[in-house]
């Protein structure tokens, strides 16, 4: 039973970096646009996360600093679909390669070529009371540190406010048809742009909580593809929080069985088990194609002068 404790106690600090930037898809998508930088922009975050914190001094400002950068990269994402309606996928693409070469750039210019990287102290675990002293699960699902917690109450606020109110209701008819979302008073550009910033902003946290959690520095190749699954996970979600939320526990388990595969030492290479996702995504793309529901108008710029609606 120590095994199983051991595997949750790995795995929900594992979902959080999938989470953040899957909701952050996931808000961008129900608004339209399909932002497909997350790879660039988690590696930017986990550097401007990591140099921040080294710095200052603080996690929680480095959290902060790779908030704002998010923020930034997402609002140039937003402005240039949304108001020059420029093609989406081409925009995303830039911005990965931007995101990648200036994180690259940052830790460059700041920490320069050292024979030992510097170390930031790794997020603190907060235990809840009582529930950590809970038999068996208790320590491994009730004591981790604040992000996590902040990220499975932000993922449920997300889905309260996309399926609960009349302001989510609004917002979700954006991303369906803004046509007679903007005939309604619905503020359709408006709307485009807070999702875009508030996506990239999380995909960006996203990137800053590895360093802060695993390594305590910043690696150039830390991200590992986590970005480009969250695309998948978006798609394998019907682009739904609480679904998003159930996808991430099947990457992150894929990745902490790999991490025991190799501690173990077990006759399975890890390579192997660390491949199971990209293969798992693919069959289930395969099977789930039929009822896997995207917004109608993702991926989409909308003209409010044009006659068509999409």
């Amino acid at each position: 039973m120590n095994a199983v404790t051991d595997f949750f106690a790995l795995l929900i600090p594992a979902m959080v970096p999938f989470v953040l930037a899957a909701q952050g898809t996931v808000l961008s998508g129900r608004a339209g646009l399909f932002n497909v930088s997350q790879e660039g922009l988690m590696v930017l975050g986990a550097s401007v996360g990591f140099l921040v914190s080294w710095q200052v001094g603080s996690n929680t400002v480095g959290l902060l600093a790779a908030l704002a950068i998010g923020g930034l990269f997402g609002l140039v994402f937003a402005y240039t679909t949304t108001m020059l309606r420029l093609d989406q996928f081409v925009i995303g693409l830039a911005l990965y390669f931007a995101a990648l070469g200036l994180a690259s750039l940052l830790y460059r210019a700041v920490v320069g070529v050292t024979l030992e990287p510097p170390l930031i102290p790794t997020l603190k675990d907060y235990p809840i009371p009582l529930l950590s002293d809970v038999p068996l699960l208790g320590r491994a699902l009730f004591s981790h540190d604040l992000v996590v917690y902040l990220t499975f109450l932000l993922s449920f606020v997300i889905w309260w406010f996309m399926y609960r109110t009349s302001a989510g209701m609004r917002f979700r008819a954006v991303g369906e048809n803004p046509k007679s979302a903007d005939s309604v008073g619905i503020p359709v550009l408006r709307t485009r742009m807070w999702a875009g910033v508030v996506g990239a902003a999380l995909m960006t946290v996203a990137g800053a909580y590895l360093p802060m959690v695993y390594t305590g520095t910043f690696t150039e190749g830390m991200v590992a593809g986590r970005g480009w699954l969250v695309i998948a996970l978006a798609f394998l979600g019907g682009w739904r929080p609480h679904l998003v939320v159930a996808g991430a526990a099947f990457f992150a388990g894929m990745e902490v069985l790999a991490l025991q595969a190799q501690v173990t030492g077990v006759g399975i290479p890890h390579q192997f088990v660390l491949m199971l996702p990209y293969v798992g995504t693919l069959v289930v793309m395969i099977f789930a194609f039929r009822w896997a529901r995207q917004p109608a108008f993702l991926g989409l710029n909308y003209d409010r002068e044009s006659r068509l609606s999409g």
